[in-house]
Parts: structure tokens; C-alpha cells; sequence
């Protein structure tokens, strides 16, 4: 049996609570504004923003006959329901705090509510065991969430609390029973779904139509990567969203993986990549052979040491987390360095391929190889 390139990632999430931020990215395009760009134009919390994006990337696993979602549509909601969590703190693992909240809804006509809303989930998201209340950035009812409530973070939970379990929730409330969301017609029913009124519906569609002008919010290489380094990062961007799978993946793409990593998640059903699976396959386009596990990749090319910190990678870079980052020995995860404090991944089980930023736990420095 070959090793495992990332046969401590599991336990390492668990040890040491790494606080990741999830970020889906497009493909790489030149056309495509910069996450940070397009957050600051828009007004929206980069951390939101990411959110919005990775569940509209991730719409066609829960929905597979929905189409025409767009971080945009969530985005126009998420202005309305809650103005981006704003006045809350956003953690980097997408939970929100203190909870966004709406008004008791016992008819007593505060928020516009008249009809009382009986209890539904015995006050598990509300605080309230005797009526209902709006709950997280999306403004779930408890009932709906139920329902529509999603893990979009791969932590193993549905939390209307979490940026991105609620941004991908709102995604396949939605889509209903696959609708394309790129007709209009379709849109507005599906926002009108969302709050039976038309003011809402019309004042939703003017906030997606504003920031749909803003470009997909994608993750792009600079202009100025250039030839290996760049070829490099096309190869993995490519690849954003393809399954995590437990020992998945080779140079010449993504394989069938093997059981099972230290929680038990078996990666013989999926075909996809792991971490160095991916940085395998990425640097096999330039005619670079890597070894197959994380930690005797960190050999490989010009080692750069957790010391001189994420600023001293450049575009292209291998990028290293450990349990002890002052012992190679001890490396469990690799990425490849983006630009701008960046990197693409296979983080864990149960994700996928995508963008993030350069975790600081357990961060062990980087190795130039181009």
C-alpha cells in the first residue's frame, strides 16, 4: 500500500482546532476582480463574501438540478436579512457571534409580525421554548432550517449560526426542486418564496443586480505569475472542487483514495485528491516529481522556514502546517501558495479541492521549487 500524503490531517483538526477560513474559488481568469477587491467595493466582510461564494460553488452537489446560483443572489438576501452579520463578529471558521437574532414572533406586531409563530425547535437556535424567532444571517425560521439547513463548512454540523452552513441553507431554499435561478421569472419566485412580498422581492433583486456587476469575487492569479509558478497554479485551480478522498490522487489527475484516515473516513469510494495528491499532480505539469507524503515533501526544493512567515512565499511555493513546526518530522498538511496570504487545498474528508487563506495554526514555513 503506497503512504498516505496527509495521514495526520484529521487528527491534527482535532488536536489542534485549526480555525480554517472556507473559500471556493472559480477557475483561474484575468477577468475575475480579487476576493479583497470586490469585498471592499461591495461593502460586504470578506469572511461573508467567502461564505456566499463557497455555497454557490457547492449548490450543485446539494441541487444538482439547480442552476443559474450565484454568490450575488446570496449576497442581495443576506443584505437584506441581516446587512452581512453586520455588527457581528465572523469567526474564521464561519461561526457568528453573538447570534443575529429577530424578534419574538408571538404576534404582538414587533418586526411587522402579527400571527404567532409557535415553538419548533424547543429553543435549540432561538433561546425561546414558547415562540419562534428568525435565526442567523439568512433569518431562518427554526422549521425551515430544519428542512434546508446544510453543513456547508464540513465541521459536521447544521448551524443557522455559521456563515457558511447558513449561506449554503439559503442556496438550497432556493433552488427549490431545481430551479434555474439565470431566468428572472424564476428568481423572483424563488425570492419571493423567501418573504412573501414583492417590495422584498424587488428590493433583493436591486442588491443582486448591483453586485452581480461586480465579477464572480473569484481568486485570481496576479498577471504577473509567470511560466512554472503559473502553470502550477492553473493545474490546482483547475481542480477546485473535486472531493477530498483519503489518499486520492496522482500526477496524472485525481484517483480513487484508500481507508482510512484516523476518523475512520475511508477514501476507496471517491475519486478525487488528498493534500499531496493535489501538489503532486499540480507540479507533475511541470515535469517536477514530488514524494508522495506531505512531510518528505518539505525536502524538495529551497526550504523556507516557518521564521521567515507566510510574506517571505511567493506564487507557486509549497506551503506546510505540523504539529510542531520547528520538526518537519511532525508535517501533516501541504498547499500551494496563491499570493496574498493565499493557498489552494484538499483540506479534510468530507471537503473539496479549494482556496483559502494560509492557516496560522501549526504553520511551518514553505519550499521553493520553481
Amino acid at each position: 500500500m503506497r503512504k498516505l500524503g496527509c495521514l495526520a490531517a484529521l487528527a491534527a483538526l482535532v488536536a489542534c482546532a485549526l480555525a480554517v477560513m472556507v473559500l471556493f474559488a472559480a477557475r483561474s481568469s484575468s477577468k475575475a476582480p480579487a476576493l479583497g477587491q470586490v469585498a471592499a467595493v461591495a461593502g460586504i466582510p470578506a469572511r461573508m463574501l467567502a461564505a456566499y461564494q463557497a455555497a454557490a460553488a457547492g449548490i450543485a452537489r446539494e441541487s444538482p438540478r439547480c442552476t443559474g446560483m450565484t454568490w450575488a443572489v446570496l449576497a442581495g438576501i443576506a443584505k437584506i436579512e441581516s446587512d452581512h452579520a453586520a455588527g457581528h463578529t465572523v469567526a474564521a471558521n464561519g461561526d457568528i457571534t453573538p447570534p443575529i437574532l429577530g424578534p419574538v414572533l408571538n404576534g404582538s406586531g414587533a418586526g411587522g409580525n402579527t400571527t404567532a409563530v409557535a415553538d419548533s425547535d424547543h429553543g435549540q437556535w432561538d433561546g425561546d421554548a414558547s415562540y419562534d424567532r428568525a435565526v442567523g444571517p439568512f433569518q431562518f425560521l427554526p422549521s425551515t432550517w430544519q428542512s434546508s439547513g446544510r453543513d456547508g463548512n464540513g465541521d459536521g454540523r447544521r448551524d443557522p449560526h455559521n456563515a457558511d452552513d447558513a449561506a449554503l441553507g439559503a442556496a438550497v431554499y432556493l433552488c427549490g426542486d431545481g430551479r434555474n435561478l439565470a431566468d428572472r421569472n424564476q428568481l423572483r419566485s424563488a425570492v419571493y418564496q423567501y418573504n412573501h412580498s414583492q417590495a422584498y422581492v424587488d428590493e433583493v433583486l436591486s442588491w443582486v443586480d448591483r453586485y452581480a456587476q461586480l465579477g464572480t469575487g473569484g481568486i485570481t492569479v496576479g498577471g504577473s505569475v509567470r511560466g512554472g509558478a503559473r502553470t502550477v497554479l492553473d493545474a490546482a485551480l483547475h481542480k477546485t472542487g473535486v472531493p477530498y478522498s483519503w489518499g486520492g490522487g496522482d500526477a496524472s489527475g485525481p484517483t480513487r483514495g484508500v481507508c482510512c484516515s484516523p476518523g475512520g473516513s475511508s477514501g476507496a469510494g471517491i475519486t478525487g485528491f488528498d493534500c499531496s495528491g493535489l501538489t503532486t499532480y499540480a507540479f507533475a505539469q511541470v515535469g517536477i516529481g514530488l514524494p508522495r507524503t506531505a512531510s518528505a515533501q518539505a525536502a524538495a526544493g529551497h526550504r523556507i522556514p516557518a521564521s521567515a512567515g507566510v510574506e517571505a512565499l511567493q506564487p507557486g511555493d509549497l506551503v506546510f502546517f505540523a504539529y510542531n513546526p520547528a520538526s518537519d518530522a511532525t508535517i501533516h498538511h501541504v498547499g500551494i501558495y496563491l499570493g496574498g496570504g493565499q493557498m489552494v487545498n484538499a483540506p479534510r474528508p468530507g471537503t473539496v479541492v479549494r482556496t483559502e487563506q494560509v492557516w496560522q495554526s501549526g504553520f511551518a514555513g514553505g519550499a521553493r521549487l520553481l
